[in-house]
């Protein structure tokens, strides 16, 4: 959706609002619940979705006239945004708002940034639309580095960004890469996201992604929504995506997080999640393939453990055999491996291993 549709929908809202005030009605509006139970995944598509269950907001309502304030102080100030061709954070927006209701009202529209970022949410499912739309971004996070250019249009200006002449830094990937930015010349064969920033760093300096023609990102951790639609969309044109991320519950999720998307944001499930992912590890498995690991395993605590176990409950992962494998042995062993283990024979040894992973088609669905 563009701006301008975003602002369409904004006046909309609002205009039903007003219309609701002047007939003397209660006015509301309705969006898809974003509960868990109205959170589903498909097999046949791979991703998780927001079901059909709605719930509507109203202002004559005493456990919700606060939140429908807030909600529309929200719209309000982003149609200003768009109006003006402004951008700001969802912390700059919260500061935007972050003031009293009146000089005889000790009380504030928001006291804290937890009271407007689910807001935001709710905002994006009721207009069918984006943050990124309504000229709302995140702070910058993931860095890529690899065979291909950006066109990016900031302000009266069109940079071209040549991914591949970024040094040792790479290109920071921002919070929206699909307004006024263009993928082109990408001509790579495949994708690699390495969860740690350290290793995506190594295997920059061994300058991995020039010699294998690939498309190198670290998320650094878990990825942002920003770098979860650039996957996507390098995986629309065409690219194998795999992921590389540490052999514990923490680093399978981010994998899962970009393969499946996540129950936070099922409600652009389509846009972010990329179900043709592949994990290429580390794995546990890969304990009986290489010797020296053994050597080199950390002992899982139990918070490690837990997040393990409610991995297995997941519907989405529970159908993968392998991956159930996988879990089960970490958990019965309480051991975990770090991606950074990699190192230990030798500091190129990383690169090595991705690379017959992928020669092998050694990797987890």
């Amino acid at each position: 959706m563009s701006e301008t549709k975003a602002q369409e929908k904004l006046e909309a809202m609002g205009n039903d609002i007003v219309r609701s005030i002047k007939a003397k009605k209660n006015p509301k509006f309705s969006t898809l619940a974003r509960t868990r139970s109205n959170i589903l995944y498909d097999p046949k598509i791979g991703y998780l979705k927001l079901g059909k269950a709605t719930e509507e907001r109203d202002f004559v309502n005493v456990a919700q006239s606060k939140r429908f304030m807030q909600t529309v102080a929200i719209a309000s100030k982003c149609h200003k945004f768009v109006k003006e061709n402004l951008h700001t954070t969802i912390r700059g927006l919260f500061y935007q708002l972050k003031y009293s209701l009146g000089e005889d009202v000790d009380e504030n529209i928001f006291s804290e940034q937890a009271e407007s970022n689910p807001l935001i949410e709710d905002l994006e499912v009721a207009l069918d639309t984006t943050r990124e739309n309504l000229n709302l971004n995140a702070n910058r996070k993931g860095v890529l580095a690899g065979n291909m250019k950006v066109l990016d249009k900031f302000g009266d200006e069109r940079v071209e960004i040549d991914c591949s002449k970024q040094g040792r830094s790479g290109w920071a990937i921002p919070s929206d890469v699909d307004n006024d930015i263009k993928f082109v010349d990408v001509k790579a064969k495949y994708c690699i996201v390495v969860e740690k920033d350290a290793l995506w760093q190594r295997l920059n300096e061994d300058g991995f992604w020039k010699k294998e023609n690939a498309i190198l990102i670290t998320p650094q951790g878990q990825a942002a929504r920003g770098t979860r639609r650039l996957i996507r969309k390098l995986a629309d044109q065409g690219l194998p995506v795999y992921v590389f991320t540490d052999s514990d519950a923490w680093g399978w999720y981010i994998y899962w997080t970009i393969k499946t998307g996540s129950i936070n944001l099922a409600y652009i499930g389509s846009a972010v999640a990329t179900p043709e992912a592949r994990f290429i590890g580390v794995t546990m498995s890969d304990l009986d393939k290489y010797e020296f690991l053994n050597k080199l395993t950390m002992n899982a605590s139990e918070v490690d453990l837990k997040r393990a176990q409610e991995m297995l409950g997941y519907e989405w992962i529970k159908r993968s055999k392998p991956w159930v494998t996988e879990l089960e042995r970490m958990i019965k062993s309480k051991k975990k491996l770090e991606q950074d283990a990699l190192q230990g024979p030798r500091l190129t040894f990383v690169g090595d291993y991705i690379k017959d992973k992928i020669k092998n088609k050694d990797f987890l669905p």
